[in-house]
């Protein structure tokens, strides 16, 4: 693979992914987001369940790097309620345990497979008085490309992770509001650390044009 060079930015509408983009900006609309009353979560599930995924189209965005588990990697801010990353997740490398903050959570498998950990809340009862809670498995689920999954605390808790040992994986998620921290959970006690989430690997958000050195897949 090769290195991907730094580039400017060059906003683009025509191909499907960057039309995906502007979907989801208009059923937004200028002042909501999933959690509104105006805004059906299941409009923004349809279009990102219908774009098919174009390695061609979203490439730009996808900083790989094999040192880190996964590269968060900022494609738009929406009307500042959301945040549309593309994340790159290193062969067989998971995130942490965590919740999401308050935020809603779409996420669409752009290349390869993604293994969701399902977990219950431990109990914080337990945990403030010193006793071990480890959050418990509740369920595994295997997302394949152009497959799209719904995510927020009223769910639970969860872990990503790329189940290829040699393949990059890459997906797309939509956070609303957007995902400013969240708290990582030890999986053997159930403490809960706050982790702030308004780092990007990337930034092609228009603010900012702020790229690593990454691996072009």
């Amino acid at each position: 693979m090769a290195i991907h060079e730094p580039t400017q930015f060059t906003p683009e509408a025509s191909d499907l992914f960057h039309g995906l983009v502007q979907d989801i900006k208009d059923i937004l609309g200028p002042s909501s987001g999933i959690n509104s009353a105006d805004v059906d979560d299941k409009e923004l599930r349809s279009v990102m369940e219908e774009y098919l995924s174009n390695e061609n189209e979203w490439q730009k965005y996808a900083h790989a790097d094999g040192s880190r588990p996964y590269t968060r990697n900022l494609v738009d801010k929406g009307n500042g309620k959301s945040n549309l990353l593309i994340l790159v997740w290193s062969p067989g490398k998971a995130s942490p345990v965590h919740d999401h903050s308050g935020a809603h959570c779409l996420m669409k498998v752009l290349k390869g497979s993604l293994k969701e950990t399902l977990y219950a809340w431990p109990d914080q009862s337990l945990i403030k008085q010193g006793i071990s809670a480890p959050p418990a498995v509740m369920k595994e689920t295997i997302y394949n490309a152009n497959e799209v999954a719904y995510m927020s605390d009223t769910v639970g808790l969860h872990r990503i992770s790329n189940p290829n040992p040699n393949e990059f994986a890459v997906s797309l998620h939509l956070y609303t509001p957007p995902y400013g921290s969240c708290s990582r959970f030890c999986e053997k006690t159930g403490k809960a650390t706050v982790v702030p989430q308004n780092h990007y690997y990337s930034d092609y958000s228009g603010e900012h044009s702020v790229e690593h050195s990454g691996q072009k897949l």
